[in-house]
């Protein structure tokens, strides 16, 4: 990219919007990925040429300075000679200042001419640097929001899928199957506890009346016995 290029190129970067970009694109995250590819070449083309406005206006300053301190010695030298009463020589030095004064004046308009390249070329450095900055600290946010959103539309399109007529009825007859399954089983429960109830009590009785049997054969041994 050329000078000229560049130059041309800095007040449409000075005019970039990245919020009213982001905001009209289908795809943000894209959208960040193919600035910022954009941003950082042209940051180069405008960084060079902006060193390179930058000497140009240092040069165009230093000759300013040394045509004025020219100037500023021709003037003394004329006044000089004409205290010395050398008329014609001052006639001369004065002709010679006003030359210089001429060439002056160009290079008075190369130097606010660079002057203005200068300001405009920092000042769309800046911006690009400011912009890829931007960029750079919102490219994940915006990720992460795509994330979200996605998500959230999956969530969404599951909650209506759950909520239609058809998968309803259906989970409704699940439903119903499990409490039925629930009931048979409290159902089977009740009947196991009392099977074990009339065999608890058999079981006690039994145990009962041989205890009462076994005390009356421990008495008769102890008649028997004298004791």
């Amino acid at each position: 990219m050329s000078f000229a290029d560049t130059l041309a190129r800095i007040p449409k970067i000075l005019e970039a919007n990245l919020n009213a970009l982001l905001d009209k694109a289908e795809d943000p995250e894209k959208m960040i990925d193919q600035l910022l590819v954009d941003y950082k070449r042209d940051l180069a083309d405008v960084k060079k040429d902006t060193v390179e406005v930058m000497a140009n206006l240092d040069m165009a300053k230093k000759k300013l300075d040394e045509c004025d301190a020219e100037i500023a010695k021709k003037t003394l030298a004329a006044t000089n000679a004409l205290k010395a009463g050398a008329e014609d020589d001052a006639r001369k030095i004065i002709a010679s200042k006003q030359s210089l004064e001429a060439t002056r004046a160009s290079l008075q308009e190369n130097y606010d001419l660079c002057s203005k390249n200068a300001e405009l070329m920092k000042e769309g450095y800046n911006k690009l640097v400011a912009n890829i900055e931007d960029l750079e600290n919102r490219k994940d946010a915006v990720k992460a929001k795509l994330a979200l959103a996605k998500a959230q539309g999956k969530i969404n399109e599951t909650a209506a899928k759950a909520g239609s007529t058809v998968n309803l009825d259906a989970f409704n007859q699940y439903e119903e199957k499990a409490e039925r399954e629930l009931a048979k089983a409290k159902a089977t429960a009740e009947l196991d506890k009392a099977e074990e109830s009339a065999e608890s009590l058999t079981e006690k009785y039994a145990a009962a009346g041989n205890s009462t049997s076994v005390d009356a054969e421990l008495e008769a041994l102890k008649a028997q016995l004298g004791i």
